[in-house]
């Protein structure tokens, strides 16, 4: 089946996209206004982009009416946010920050969410995340209904528990991270996993090698 996209609407390439680009990490992310007014909003158009300068990118798509929401206000506002990992024990409270709440409520409170203060930006940090990353805006770059951010990640934290800190290695699986699927509500486990070892050249050709002599 062949889809011109040209001929869709935002909402039914939205669907197609959606539906079929899985499971996407969530960017569970914090930030406030110049006023000081807190928010809390989940977005799954999120990946980490590079290492030198370490940036990850965010796709903050605006609301029906074609204002900002109030993340892409604040980031654009203030130029600083905090990105936090969703783990399977706090989905429930991500999903309350889903809500379509005023501008003037903070959904940390809703969801009833510890903060401690971040070490580099005004936005405070979710105590109990596995991960936050704060962030000092890269880059907007206006793309249609959405706005692309780039944001530099100033300081990594993340929960001891998961962490060598001698070596860097990262218990992954042990931060029981949940992603976005599908749908209005569907979310995926990282629980069913693989290992694929990235072949060498020079390995695989001389397997090869000896797959076509014998």
């Amino acid at each position: 089946m062949d889809f011109d996209f040209a001929t869709l609407t935002p909402q039914e390439r939205y669907k197609l996209l959606g539906s079929s680009i899985t499971p996407r990490p969530i960017a569970w992310v914090a930030s406030q206004s110049a006023a000081g007014v807190g928010n809390l909003a989940p977005f799954s158009f999120f990946n980490a982009m590079g290492a030198n300068p370490p940036l990850i990118a965010l796709g903050l798509i605006t609301r029906a009416d074609g204002q900002l929401k109030d993340t892409a206000s604040n980031i654009l506002e203030t130029g600083e946010f905090v990105v936090h990992l969703v783990s399977e024990a706090l989905a429930p409270a991500m999903n309350i920050t889903c809500m379509d709440a005023p501008a003037d409520i903070d959904e940390t409170a809703l969801a009833e969410l510890k903060t401690v203060p971040s070490s580099a930006v005004a936005v405070p940090r979710l105590a109990d995340a596995p991960v936050a990353m704060e962030c000092r805006l890269y880059q907007a770059i206006p793309a249609g209904s959405t706005t692309i951010v780039l944001g530099e990640v100033l300081h990594f934290h993340i929960q001891d528990a998961y962490i060598d800190a001698e070596k860097l290695y990262v218990d992954t699986v042990g931060l029981d991270l949940v992603a976005r699927m599908h749908g209005g509500g569907w979310y995926a486990r990282q629980s069913d996993l693989f290992d694929m070892p990235r072949p060498v050249y020079e390995d695989w050709q001389a397997q090869r090698g000896k797959t076509s002599q014998g």
